[in-house]
């Protein structure tokens, strides 16, 4: 028997090796016919008071979800930007006949989902469930009952929102990209600020309300386990009597792209990186001839890690982790923008390859692989997405809402399959305005403009609220250009520093410093000791409470890390960093053979001028810090790690016993920032030996 077996496993074996087809795996498989599209129409019907029902049936799962989108337009706020979001939050804040908790407590206790904004709200849930949510969406839509408690608290939040994204260059970008773009004063380009969200008060949310939500230009869908008919019963109940303003579409003036390709630089001396816009505005409604062969020129230019600027900057360069470009649409003027985040030291660079990749598209340097790749890219996404039926509803809405014909989305993939290559450099021709292009950058206006003026564009500076920025000479600034550098050295500034905080000699006093103080990081507040002891001993403890989160200690010769239980000792380079602090104050061993210091020049921080020195300590790490010309005393250094660039900054010194101590710091790793704050620090007291071990 086994004999036979093996006999027809060989022969089953020689057969299908016969029937093999060879395969040329160099290159990529031929792309596939479009697929085709089928989908029903959903059901569609209108209330007497303008809102519109859409109903998409899915009776695969259990579960029914509705969204009520209004649809209002850009809205201008003017000096109450930030009216609407926060109009939008407290819908959530509780009805009239029910406060937030129970509120809240009703959601949870069916298990939906439940959510409102500035545009209308939506509810989710088990289908035994959906009447419930979706009565408690509509109940907190029709009658909020806006509690000023929760006013102030939400109000409180969104400036604290608002300042954590201060120093964070793709927060600044963004909003000074529309702001110059479409101009501050505009609906497109308007922003909020701390100013204009204090000046909002209660009532002025209450008349954000009674203007825009309202039934007038909405749009109910319904997707799931729902009839028609069900849904029709649902509307009627929820919405019939409701009743509000009549919306009108707002009518939005174009605004023009720059006359010739500028440069709109924003200072940000914390960044570690350069973030890049090259933007310029574009009309391109959804019913626009270009609109496809637009997709598929951003997907070829900047779509995906295939495209031409993510291989170009980021596999060919190295500049970057990422360079990405889109292109808006829809009834308003809207920008196509491509993107990076890059080294400071190659921005300029970088600057240079997103123009050129943005001028081979115009250029016609497209091939028919390229062309292929992004259609196969639409293809097989836009099937995909056929298998949600919440799709079919929003495909739905947006031919009502942006008047398309009835087929647009049925044809949509034969309309993207008959794209040319000539087509995509016909579009990329007009609507990639190389030479009418704002090249929008914020960065560190010291280590990356000065690399910026030999492209040769004209560049101009603002801050971070869009707002023209003039460089002026100061008086001191002039008196400080006149000045020779004969007198000032490396050593004579490490004096000044040393005599600014107590004395030379009562530094050589300080044999260890005990330091207690809390952090504040994403919100959380921690306690930290730090103890120090000559030479090179250090320990550090961070606690939240009672918890101890972090422990490090180097003994001088040796030392380990204990974070999350788990034990690390110090590698060979750690060590060697470790040992570089020489002394409890480090500066006085600065001017030793040990260490190598050079003074730079001056610069600022923030608007005190400083001298800077570059220490090269014996391990071979830099780090460059400057000393005020002022007060003689430290004010912020920067250094490079593996993890990017770092900066410290230091004011408040205050007095402990002879010697002068600063009692804030504030530490910059990348974009994210941790806030120390001194409690105490005790000198040469509270630490032994022991503390190392």
């Amino acid at each position: 028997m086994n004999k036979i077996l093996c006999l027809l496993m060989s022969a089953c074996f020689a057969l299908s090796s016969t029937a093999q087809v060879k395969i040329d795996r160099s290159k990529p498989p031929k792309v596939g016919p479009a697929p085709t599209i089928v989908f029903a129409d959903p059901v569609t019907f209108t209330l007497p008071n303008g809102m519109t029902i859409i109903v998409v049936e899915n009776h695969k799962l259990p579960k029914v979800s509705a969204t009520l989108n209004i649809d209002m337009g850009p809205v201008s706020e003017g000096k109450k930007a930030g009216v609407m979001q926060l109009m939008g939050q407290m819908l959530s804040e509780g009805t009239t006949t029910m406060p937030k908790a129970k509120f809240d407590e009703a959601i949870d206790l069916l298990g939906a989902d439940v959510n409102l904004f500035s545009g209308g709200g939506s509810a989710s849930a088990l289908t035994r469930y959906f009447n419930q949510a979706f009565t408690l969406m509509a109940d907190a839509l029709k009658k909020p009952a806006f509690p000023q408690e929760s006013f102030e608290k939400l109000k409180s939040q969104y400036i604290t929102s608002l300042k954590s994204g201060e120093k964070s260059a793709a927060t600044i970008s963004a909003r000074v990209v529309s702001a110059l773009s479409y101009g501050k004063t505009t609906a497109m380009g308007e922003f909020e600020t701390e100013e204009t969200i204090k000046g909002i008060t209660l009532d002025d949310v209450k008349e954000a309300y009674k203007n825009y939500i309202t039934p007038s230009r909405s749009y109910l869908t319904f997707v799931g386990d729902i009839t028609p008919g069900k849904a029709k019963e649902l509307a009627i109940s929820a919405f019939n009597a409701w009743t509000g303003r009549k919306l009108t579409l707002p009518q939005i003036r174009n605004a023009e792209n720059v006359a010739t390709t500028e440069i709109d630089f924003i200072d940000l001396p914390t960044a570690v990186q350069g973030e890049i816009s090259v933007t310029n505005l574009v009309n391109n409604p959804m019913s626009n001839p270009d609109y496809h062969a637009l997709l598929l020129a951003n997907q070829i230019l900047g779509g995906g890690a295939e495209s031409k600027l993510f291989m170009n900057l980021r596999e060919k360069h190295g500049f970057t982790y990422g360079s990405y470009s889109n292109i808006g649409n829809g009834r308003f003027q809207s920008q196509f923008k491509s993107s990076a985040a890059v080294r400071s030291d190659k921005a300029d660079s970088a600057v240079v390859e997103m123009l050129r990749e943005i001028e081979n598209m115009r250029n016609g340097s497209i091939t028919a692989e390229e062309l292929a790749i992004a259609k196969a890219k639409y293809n097989g996404s836009f099937a995909l997405g056929m298998e949600d039926p919440a799709n079919t509803a929003r495909y739905a809405s947006n031919i009502l809402i942006n008047n398309l014909p009835k087929d647009f989305y049925r044809t949509f993939l034969q309309k993207i399959n008959n794209v040319s290559t000539d087509d995509i450099k016909k579009v990329s021709q007009k609507y990639f305005e190389k030479d009418k292009s704002r090249i929008v950058m914020v960065g560190n206006a010291s280590k990356i403009i000065p690399n910026l003026a030999r492209l040769g564009y004209p560049i101009k500076k603002y801050d971070k609220y869009a707002e023209p920025v003039v460089d002026k000479p100061k008086e001191t600034e002039v008196k400080e250009s006149s000045k020779t550098t004969d007198a000032i050295s490396a050593y004579s500034v490490i004096e000044s520093y040393l005599k600014a905080i107590g004395g030379k000699e009562e530094v050589k006093k300080v044999t260890s410093i005990k330091t207690s103080l809390t952090m504040a990081i994403g919100g959380m507040q921690l306690e930290a000791n730090e103890k120090k002891m000559a030479p090179s001993k250090v320990y550090t403890e961070i606690k939240m409470g009672e918890n101890k989160v972090m422990q490090q200690s180097f003994d001088g010769t040796k030392g380990y890390q204990v974070q999350r239980g788990q034990k690390k000792d110090m590698d060979e380079k750690e060590i060697k960093e470790a040992q570089d602090e020489k002394g409890v104050i480090p500066q006085l061993y600065y001017i030793t053979n040990d260490f190598v210091t050079t003074y730079l020049g001056t610069g600022k921080v923030g608007d005190e001028e400083c001298y800077k020195l570059k220490i090269t300590k014996p391990s071979s790490k830099v780090s460059i810090e400057y000393y005020s010309t002022k007060t003689g005393l430290l004010l912020k250094e920067e250094s490079t790690s593996e993890d990017g660039e770092e900066s410290t900054t230091y004011s408040n010194y205050q007095k402990v016993g002879n010697l002068m101590f600063p009692f804030t710091i504030v530490q910059m790793q990348g974009e994210q920032e941790f806030n120390l704050t001194v409690k105490e620090i005790k000198v040469n007291e509270g630490v032994t030996e022991e503390d190392f071990k």
